[in-house]
């Protein structure tokens, strides 16, 4: 059954956000190398960024490469970094051609100089796109995203910018990484793991959550459209009752 058939474009989430995993454990049950595994995964990547552009999903965050990667073997965050520029390269004129604008979140100075020129290469020549915001976490951990978040705001506090009682959550929210996009209403993560892994703790306080089995690189478009009709059919209260929602 094609799935897309079944969503309703009047009820989707505004803003959804994947924790991509499973590429190593994919290429190591085909018996090749990890980094074959991320290669394999940015397929699933396009498939995904078009899907969500066909189906009118505003923003969709991927979760490219956490503050903890950086801790994987050499020659792995290498290849990661390497295949990042080559598909920044290469799917530049599709992102034109589908008016997909790209974004990055994270501690971005960390990235080699070469991944930061060509990412913002990317993002100067995407920015006027309307379609669908397309945001990268690279180097992103979101304790860190929030440290600094309150290291900005005590600093404020300390110059008299802003008043300690002025702090809520619109004053956080203008201090991180994501200030330009609206709260994560569906989180995915795929390869069976049940964590959300320091990503967008802040932003995902009433995203509904969906974990399947499959491995990032075996992301197809319908176990996309699968995702969004379950959470099509939950009841999102925000802390009240079905009786006030309804």
């Amino acid at each position: 059954m094609d799935l897309l058939n079944t969503i309703d474009t009047t009820k989707l989430p505004k803003h959804v956000a994947i924790i991509m995993d499973g590429n190593g454990r994919w290429a190591k049950q085909q018996g090749l190398l990890r980094a074959l595994g991320h290669e394999s995964g940015t397929k699933s990547v396009k498939t995904t960024i078009e899907a969500c552009a066909k189906l009118g999903i505003e923003f969709l965050t991927l979760y490219a490469f956490s503050t903890e990667n950086w801790n994987r073997p050499k020659l792995e965050v290498e290849t990661l970094m390497k295949l990042l520029i080559r598909s920044l390269k290469k799917e530049l004129s599709t992102l034109q051609e589908n008016n997909i604008k790209l974004n990055a979140i994270g501690n971005l100075e960390k990235l080699p100089k070469s991944a930061q020129k060509e990412l913002q290469d990317v993002i100067h020549k995407t920015k006027n796109n309307t379609r669908l915001t397309l945001t990268l976490a690279l180097s992103y951990g979101a304790r860190e995203e929030i440290v600094n978040a309150v290291r900005n705001i005590s600093n404020k506090v300390k110059n008299n910018i802003i008043s300690l009682d002025s702090i809520d959550d619109s004053i956080i929210n203008e201090h991180l990484y994501t200030q330009n996009l609206p709260d994560v209403d569906l989180l995915i993560r795929t390869s069976g793991e049940h964590r959300i892994s320091n990503f967008l703790l802040w932003q995902i306080a009433y995203a509904e959550l969906y974990f399947t089995e499959i491995l990032w690189p075996d992301f197809k478009e319908q176990d996309l459209y699968e995702a969004i009709v379950s959470y099509q059919k939950r009841e999102r209260r925000f802390g009240k009752t079905s009786e006030q929602i309804k």
